[in-house]
């Protein structure tokens, strides 16, 4: 399974069934591919609750998510205003936010908006969504395209919101927060600890029963 693919899917294993949950723009469109559809209610700003996959011969050009790609309607589904979707976010009655991200800094701050001299659309509902939701998952590559990390010491880009990210799941890892900082909790496909240490500049603590398993010799 591609990279990818992977990481949505893995991010598909952490929700409760019956969330509230609102995907973010690049990978987290894909976590839609592994989840049930009766079982989720997928949100989007835009104003929508019920959205679900759509085959390419049912596309409805008028009827699309915040990244303005085609979506179908689930049994049930209904349509907002905008300011209402985001009042939904607001008042806290979204489950969890899936959102990708540039860097996820050492105190949990997301940047994931703006690459400075870069043109980008923008924020979008991003900090409105790391206010509100409940409960925050990042989905991301590990490192970057150039091989310099993402989750990093402190954020070098713009940072998004103050909110901290509950969970961060990577091709390499999964992070959780606890406590007062990052514990790596899990190792994924063929990453060792050695591995994760020398592509991760932020602080974070290995949690005991990675610890106790080491690297493979």
């Amino acid at each position: 399974m591609a990279g990818k693919e992977a990481i949505a899917k893995r991010a598909a294993e952490d929700l409760e069934p019956f969330s509230i949950i609102n995907l973010g723009i690049g990978v987290p469109t894909l976590v839609a591919n592994y989840l049930d559809k009766d079982s989720y209610y997928l949100h989007t700003e835009n104003g929508m609750l019920g959205v679900t996959s759509v085959e390419e011969v049912e596309v409805d050009p008028l009827l699309v998510n915040a990244g303005k790609l085609p979506v179908g309607e689930a049994v049930g589904a209904s349509y907002f205003h905008s300011a209402d979707s985001f009042a939904m976010i607001r008042g806290g009655h979204v489950d969890v936010a899936i959102l990708g991200a540039l860097q996820v800094d050492a105190a949990g701050r997301v940047a994931n908006w703006a690459v400075p001299g870069k043109d980008i659309i923008g924020v979008g509902g991003a900090m409105d969504l790391l206010v509100g939701a409940k409960k925050i998952m990042i989905t991301t590559n590990h490192v970057s395209k150039d091989g310099s990390p993402k989750i990093v010491d402190a954020c070098t880009y713009p940072v998004t919101s103050t909110r901290k990210a509950d969970v961060i799941i990577t091709d390499l890892a999964v992070f959780r927060w606890i406590d007062d900082g990052y514990v790596l909790t899990e190792l994924r496909g063929e990453a060792t600890l050695q591995e994760i240490a020398e592509k991760t500049t932020a602080a974070y603590r290995v949690s005991e029963e990675l610890a106790a398993k080491g690297d493979p010799t």
